[in-house]
């Protein structure tokens, strides 16, 4: 009998990830499910197989000092037998380009990743790490035909947790303590949805005093643009990302039913279908087991709406070779 992310004839290795793109998302990534000790395999596939072989060797050698795992160079064949696949490869943003901008770019690169993917037999959960996520877990849902929970983007996971973080400075509270969602998209689009907030079960209004209430149009634009002021210093984000990454394989890997915003398939939430977007969604050993709709304030539900129209009409103008079915 053959397992639920398993096609007959087709062995998964299910302490196996794939990272398709060796560059400083995919690269780090590696580096951090090393030293979490998630997996015992490892595999990098990249078109510049030169850099997945180097990227794998160093990792080897910090192996040496940290658990034991095998990292290595493979191709679509060795990531078809994993039981998650990390998209990392897709175009890049350079300063504060809008993520959105390199979407045909990324689309041509992520389409031809999945069809590799698939024609080797991959049947497990895709993770898109790609960007601009929304669209491109859309394109890879499209390209591959596999089931909608199991193709998940890592959505506004990095922003919910800058928010938190933010929240946390301001209120003097652990961010762990803290409970909130950055919704919609990732990208100058997204909700920060305050009327989700928590801190010890109160709401943001009851626990703050009129004194110690935070500008939250302040904060939210500095989480929206916290991912740009990292890119404009130093060229890339990597460890942030990479770290949601490894998180939401923590959620899979240990079907932790963990509530966390990732991007996935929209059909009828808030009255919004066939597109990519990031809600709370209950995660484990299948993928997205369910999508979580919070009650939203009407002018969060109204900018979630607006994020919505302004990735279906990104979608829209992406070629059509790398968005057919």
């Amino acid at each position: 009998m053959t397992g639920a992310n398993e096609r007959p004839g087709r062995r998964v290795e299910p302490d196996r990830i794939a990272i398709i793109g060796a560059g400083h998302v995919g690269a780090t990534t590696a580096f951090a499910l090393m030293l979490r000790a998630l997996v015992h395999e490892i595999v990098l596939v990249d078109r510049n197989r030169a850099l997945a072989e180097a990227e794998a060797a160093d990792l080897s050698d910090a192996n040496a000092l940290a658990r034991p795992a095998r990292v290595w160079a493979g191709d679509y064949a060795d990531a078809a037998r994993a039981r998650i696949a990390i998209l990392t490869a897709g175009g890049a943003t350079h300063g504060a380009q809008d993520r959105l901008s390199v979407a045909a770019d990324s689309a041509v690169i992520v389409a031809d990743c999945v069809e590799g993917l698939i024609q080797a037999g991959f049947s497990g959960i895709l993770l898109v790490a790609a960007n601009p996520v929304d669209l491109m877990t859309l394109v890879a849902l499209k390209r591959s035909g596999l089931p909608a929970s199991r193709v998940i983007g890592t959505g506004t996971l990095l922003d919910t947790s800058r928010l938190k973080q933010t929240l946390s400075e301001a209120l003097g509270v652990a961010p762990a303590s803290i409970e909130g969602y950055v919704l919609g998209e990732h990208g100058n689009s997204e909700v920060a949805a305050f009327s989700t907030v928590r801190i010890g079960g109160q709401p943001l209004d009851r626990f703050c005093k009129d004194a110690d209430r935070p500008d939250l149009d302040a904060m939210s634009t500095e989480v929206r643009d916290a991912g740009y002021a990292i890119v404009e210093g130093k060229g890339y984000t990597s460890f942030g990302v990479a770290t949601a990454i490894v998180r939401i394989c923590e959620a899979i890997l240990r079907d932790e039913r963990a509530v966390l915003p990732v991007s996935t398939l929209l059909t009828g939430e808030y009255g919004l279908s066939g597109l990519c977007l990031s809600l709370p969604c209950v995660l484990g050993a299948e993928g997205v087991h369910r999508i979580l709709t919070p009650d939203l304030e009407p002018p969060e539900q109204a900018a979630l709406a607006a994020s919505a129209k302004i990735l279906r009409t990104a979608f829209a103008a992406i070629p059509v070779r790398a968005t057919a079915d």
